[in-house]
This record gives structure tokens, C-alpha cells and sequence, in this order.
């Protein structure tokens, strides 16, 4: 039988990798300050915030499909274990008709369906190369923003989508509908100077079951070691002056556990919870926010919210491609937190707005 040709298209793709190998960028883009480690023998986590206008307009899409192909290309250069996400990874979980709000206020210009499966592509960049550990945020449920505690996350989030989670997933807990999902997991990642690291994901406004399945993961003896990092969506509530631990918030769902209520019921009992990322909040000058909270022992602990999407406006670009890239230093307890974006880096011309050094955006913490 006479053998199809092989497209020539393969073939110059096939001899460029062979080329250039793995690359970071485009061999003509020459960037004077790309994204390097500061000691050699870190490693790091990428963290994105809330994907949510991104994914909602057509036109937003490729910037965060960007964003996640330039931490594939990064893996090896920044030594990457697994990149984390805040939530929200829709704006709107169930809606059928295009997200135009009652005020007539454009809002999105594509169903959620669309939204999903934006989402879940842009993360397919990282399917089998990283793990990603994403927790939900208030829009991934309900019709517009959790009326209730229905998702479609599981259907595009399923377990067999990304082969890297099955090497470092340790225990996952059932959604409100009983079935064993990511929207409550921990993931176990180990290095030679800081032991054993376990990231827990947990749902938006977490039920008291869940915040007693991650106590009793913080309490079990075989992690006794283990430095945890809590990641959930809504944490922190920000403005250009005031950062502060949410109390309550106006969402629907019940039952449910608020920022204060969370801290109270897990952080504050738990010693060898390291670290809190979340995202939610905002306003276009502050995105980005820390404060110290200090536990039941007198042990503080860094709370870090990262937001970008409100720095162009709710309806904006989604946040400018901002990352934060979380720099695990070889001491055991720093960690470099630092603002990049591959959206301005990827041009010669704009490579200059790439980096966001003001203080809440490049910064270290020490956990205790």
C-alpha cells in the first residue's frame, strides 16, 4: 500500500524543535530582563488570578491561552513543580444565552458552555507537563454566581484530563452532591529543602464537613512534617487603602463558611498551615494584597489575595497577563513573590511593562 506523504508542514515543525529545542520565547524576540530564578537551586509555582475575563470575551481568550503556554515553556527554566489558579475560572457557570446582565451592561459575549471550554483549553497547555491545582470561585457555580452548588467544573475538570495530577494527588473530599471531585484535593510535592509541601484546594464558602476533612488532613500523623498551603477563592477583601478578612459576603448557597468563619475553623487551629492564596477582590489600583494573620498559637501566617482581572476594568482584558511567580527560596521558609507578564514580554516594544515591582506585587514572606 502506498504510504500517504507526510505534511511539509510536520516536517518544518518537527525540524525547528530539533532547532531550537525547548525555547521560551521567540528566538527573534530579545528580551533584556526574561524571567530567571534567583538561586539555582529554587524552584517554583506559577499562580493565576481569576481567568474569569479572560475567558468571557471571545476576543480575551489567547491572552490567558498565552499565559498558560508560556508556563509550559518555562517548566524547566524556573523549575516549576505546578501552577495554581484562584477561581472563578468562568464568569458564568450556567448560562445559556450570552452574559448580558439586566442593566443591559455588556458582561461577557459568550455563553458559559463557550467559557468552559475556554478554560479548559488554555489549561490543556499544561495537560501532562505540570500539575495545575485550581479551586472554584463564587461565578463556577449556580446559574449566574452561586445560587446554589451546581458546576459544570467536574465535566471539564474531570481526573483523567491532566496525567501529572496522579502523581502528586493525596486525598480528595466529595462536593455538595457527594461525588468525588478536584474541587476539594491536596497535592503533595517534595523538595530537599523544604520537606514535603501539600497545596489543599477547597471550594467557594467551604461547608463544615469540608473544613473538617482539610483539618484532619493538617492533624494526620504522616503529615505531621508537611507545610501546607490553603488555596481557595475568597479570602480577602480589598481597596485602594483597606485590606482586611472578608466577614460575610451576599451570595446565596448554603451551607457555607465565609473568610472570617474559615480562618476561625481551620487556619487559626492548624500549625503547619504554611501559607492562604486567594483572589475574588480588587479595584483596577490594587489588585494584589497581603496581610499577616496570626493563629491561635501566636504563629503568623501570610494571607495573599491576587487579582489581576480588576486592573483593566471588569470588562477589560482580563488583567493584562499578569502572573505571580511564587519562588520557593533553598532557606526552607522564604518565598519570592514576584508580578510578570508574558503579555507585555512578548513584544520587544512593550518588554518594558513587563515586570510590576510596586509593593504589593513583588515582595517576600517567611513562614513560621
Amino acid at each position: 500500500m502506498k504510504r500517504k506523504p507526510i505534511p511539509v508542514l510536520l516536517l518544518l515543525a518537527v525540524s525547528l524543535s530539533t532547532l531550537f529545542g525547548d525555547i521560551c520565547n521567540p528566538p527573534d524576540v530579545k528580551l533584556k530582563n526574561p524571567p530567571v530564578l534567583q538561586d539555582k537551586d529554587s524552584f517554583s509555582m506559577i499562580l493565576f488570578g481569576d481567568p474569569q475575563t479572560y475567558v468571557k470575551f471571545t476576543f480575551n481568550q489567547p491572552i490567558f491561552e498565552l499565559m498558560t503556554a508560556w508556563t509550559a515553556a518555562h517548566k524547566d527554566a524556573l523549575n516549576i513543580k505546578a501552577a495554581l489558579c484562584t477561581g472563578d475560572l468562568v464568569d458564568k457557570n450556567d448560562l445559556l444565552l450570552k452574559s448580558i446582565n439586566r442593566s443591559k451592561t455588556v458582561n461577557g459575549n459568550i455563553h458559559s458552555y463557550g467559557m468552559w471550554q475556554s478554560v479548559a483549553r488554555a489549561f490543556g497547555r499544561l495537560d501532562g507537563v505540570m500539575p495545575y491545582i485550581l479551586c472554584t470561585g463564587n461565578h463556577d457555580y449556580g446559574i449566574l454566581s452561586s445560587e446554589n452548588r451546581n458546576s459544570h467544573f467536574n465535566e471539564y475538570f474531570p481526573i483523567s484530563k491532566n496525567k501529572c495530577w496522579l502523581d502528586c494527588l493525596v486525598d480528595v473530599f466529595p462536593n455538595a452532591h457527594g461525588i468525588s471531585t478536584l474541587e476539594n484535593a491536596a497535592y503533595k510535592f517534595s523538595d530537599k529543602n523544604w520537606g514535603d509541601i501539600i497545596v489543599v484546594s477547597l471550594e467557594f464558602a467551604p461547608r463544615d464537613e469540608t473544613i473538617e476533612w482539610a483539618k484532619k488532613l493538617t492533624k494526620d500523623t504522616k503529615y505531621k512534617n508537611a507545610k501546607f498551603i490553603i488555596l481557595t477563592h475568597s479570602v480577602l477583601r480589598t481597596n485602594t487603602n483597606v485590606i482586611e478578612i472578608i466577614k460575610t459576603e451576599k451570595y446565596k448557597l448554603k451551607p457555607r463558611n465565609w473568610a472570617e468563619s474559615l480562618m476561625e475553623k481551620l487556619v487559626s487551629d492548624s500549625d503547619n498551615i504554611k501559607l492562604v492564596l486567594c483572589g475574588h477582590s480588587g479595584v483596577p489600583k490594587r489588585f494584589s494584597g497581603r496581610l499577616t494573620y496570626k493563629n491561635a498559637s501566636g504563629r503568623n501566617i501570610p494571607v495573599v489575595m491576587f487579582n489581576p482581572q480588576s486592573c483593566s476594568g471588569w470588562n477589560g482584558n482580563g488583567g493584562d497577563g499578569w502572573i505571580r511567580i511564587m519562588e520557593f527560596m533553598p532557606d526552607g521558609k522564604t518565598i519570592s513573590m514576584r508580578t510578570y507578564s508574558p503579555l507585555f514580554a512578548y513584544s520587544e516594544a512593550t518588554q518594558d511593562l513587563s515586570w510590576n515591582r510596586d509593593e504589593d506585587n513583588e515582595f517576600k514572606v517567611e513562614i513560621e
